[in-house]
């Protein structure tokens, strides 16, 4: 899962270069730039540094490259910097009243290479109701000068300069929605470090747009679900008026959770359907899940990734696709890595919900005749996303399928990739649409023979563990299960969320305070005393989007029902685990605990889990 892992979130094309971040979970979950120049891989950043912005704490885009010169935010004081290949970095921006409190994202330089437009968010002394959203311009002087841009708007994204540099577009949105919902876009006159004439362009009360972007003659393109689908077209710059330029029943985008996505450039763009990705261009890729997709003069560059192997960096000439940087050598038979099968499934209110099913996978072991294998029920967070279409090392899908345990990761109603009616059928439905498609996927495969009924387990982080914890309490369906960091008190949310998500559950559940009561009845905390299965739960000491409180009070509930449960806290992680060794650690301890439930001993050396058990306590 984690041996040699790297992630590369994102890639870079600057003239003859070509720069990508490697996520490394061996080296702490540090993050580091690279530039291949002239077939030399070169580590740009001191091996200290962590290149990381915590904007809306998901982060993302933390980095640009521009004519040999990197330009990025450490994660240890969210300052930017710039460094030269072969240089040292030099410090942008001033140092903040209070620690991390001013923190930048998703920049692009102008033309004259005087000013990184970025976005930046602001931190108070400590109330999070003063964190302030805004969009500037770093001085790249080393002068340490910042000026605001636009200000105004609860959140913005994806300020991106014209080619001539007299104009600035940016993405902008309000309280309660999320930039899946209802966003904006706005364009201004752009001079040296000064805007005017700020005005919306495009934005109708219900369409999310996303990614603008400058084409080389000068043309504005943006995507927008307006027609249900996250579709491409080209923006009239006096009218607002939209073109149609790469549209059809699939999403071309994904959901804006991080900064720096890209997913078209200059004549390519990714068509994204439920089975994966694939390429506008009549070119034949072996990729399932496509990313950072970018252009620079004739050579497109892009991450490719497939259910069978990890991410690479790619770069296709013509019809000619060269791998520039090979993901890492799986070493595993081939026999271990079968694609998974799409599923499409009946689940209540007469809908139907999909997912991901893997079987297990082992060239050397069968089951016994007549066995079906246990199967874990995978629900992905967001809740605004989707189960990955590659090989995935945070969802392990392998690591579970190995040992004869089968895997349906569901993509329930409200996840992306199927339209934005879809996506729709989760609002106000939060809790109940979710947790019903969870036990939906397991009639459908109990009912067609692939799985044993009796040995069912579920697992999800962030809003999967919310989904897992309901699923576990108000269904008599699984053995076991484990929980991520998952939200269990959903009134406590409303004061402990930060900024970003903060009025997340407006849409997901309904307007707070009217709706309380509905907050009240879909809290898991609320339901601990219809738990009737066993629970491990694995927690960051450092999570600011869901707060270990919220673990800490679902254990103690459990606990007091007298259930078996197990909890780690781990030190140093935040929403989501960065470090190898807790990556392992808590997936190894998910499947000792399974076997405690299910009888089985793992057939590899774990350390046990201390764990409150009153069947051997």
């Amino acid at each position: 899962m984690v041996g040699g892992a790297v992630s590369i979130p994102e890639v870079i094309p600057d003239g003859d270069d070509t720069w990508w971040a490697e996520q490394r979970p061996d080296e702490g979950g540090r993050t580091a730039l690279i530039c291949l120049r002239r077939g030399q891989v070169i580590e740009v950043t001191p091996p200290d540094a962590n290149v990381r912005t915590t904007v809306h704490e998901y982060g993302g885009g933390a980095w640009w490259a521009s004519e040999g010169v990197a330009y990025y935010v450490d994660f240890d004081d969210q300052r930017l910097r710039r460094v030269a290949v072969g240089g040292e970095p030099e410090l942008l921006t001033p140092e903040p009243e209070v620690p991390t409190g001013d923190r930048f994202a998703d920049g692009r330089l102008t033309p004259d290479g005087k000013w990184f437009v970025c976005v930046h968010e602001r931190h108070g002394e400590a109330d999070r109701a003063e964190v302030v959203n805004d969009v500037v311009a770093v001085a790249t002087d080393g002068s340490l000068r910042v000026v605001v841009l636009a200000s105004g708007a609860d959140f913005y994204a994806a300020p991106r300069v014209s080619p001539d540099g007299g104009s600035l577009v940016w993405i902008q949105w309000m309280h309660p929605n999320m930039p899946w919902d209802d966003t904006e876009l706005w364009i201004a006159d752009l001079g040296d470090g000064e805007v005017s004439r700020s005005r919306r362009l495009v934005g109708n009360g219900d369409e999310a747009l996303q990614q603008p972007e400058w084409t080389s003659d000068g043309s504005l393109v943006v995507a927008t679900d307006r027609s249900d689908w996250w579709n491409l077209y080209r923006v009239d710059l006096d009218t607002g008026e939209l073109t149609g330029v790469a549209t059809g029943d699939y999403d071309i985008v994904q959901p804006h959770w991080m900064f720096g996505g890209s997913r078209f450039t200059d004549g390519v763009h990714v068509v994204g359907g439920p089975r994966g990705d694939r390429l506008s261009v009549d070119v034949p890729t072996p990729y399932t899940s496509i990313t950072s997709l970018r252009r620079s003069g004739d050579r497109i560059t892009f991450v490719g990734a497939a259910f069978d192997r990890a991410p690479e960096v790619v770069q296709l000439v013509g019809d000619r696709l060269d791998v520039l940087r090979p993901a890492r050598p799986l070493g595993y038979d081939a026999a271990f890595l079968p694609e998974p099968e799409f599923i499409t499934f009946e689940t209540a209110d007469d809908q139907v919900a999909h997912a991901l099913y893997y079987r297990p996978a082992h060239p050397d072991v069968e089951l016994p005749p007549g066995e079906r294998p246990p199967l874990l029920v995978m629900i992905h967070g967001g809740p605004t996303s989707a189960a990955p279409r590659q090989f995935s090392t945070g969802y392990g899908h392998r690591f579970w399928t190995s040992r004869g345990i089968a895997v349906a990761d569901v993509d329930y109603r409200g996840s992306t990739g199927y339209g934005r009616t879809y996506r729709n059928l989760l609002r106000e439905r939060w809790c109940v649409a979710d947790v019903d498609d969870a036990v939906a996927v397991t009639r459908y495969l109990v009912g067609r023979g692939d799985v044993d009924g009796e040995r069912l387990l579920i697992r999800g982080g962030s809003a999967g563990g919310t989904t897992t914890l309901l699923a576990l309490a108000m269904h008599d369906v699984f053995a076991a299960g484990a929980n991520y960091f998952g939200v269990t008190d959903l009134v406590a949310l409303m004061s402990d969320d930060h900024k970003f998500e903060s009025r997340y559950t407006v849409g997901l559940i309904g307007r707070w305070p009217e709706m309380a009561e509905r907050y009240a009845a879909r809290s898991p905390i609320n339901h601990a005393t219809a738990l009737s299965s066993p629970l491990i739960v694995l927690q960051g000491e450092d999570d600011t989007v869901v707060p270990p409180s919220h673990s800490e009070r679902i254990v103690e509930a459990v606990r007091g029902k007298g259930l078996p449960v197990a909890a780690i806290y781990f030190e140093g992680e935040g929403h989501g685990f960065r470090q190898a060794r807790n990556i392992v650690r808590a997936v190894e301890a998910e499947l000792w605990f399974y076997g405690r439930v299910l009888g089985f001993e793992p057939d590899e050396d774990i350390e046990p889990v201390p764990m409150d058990d009153p069947v051997t306590s």
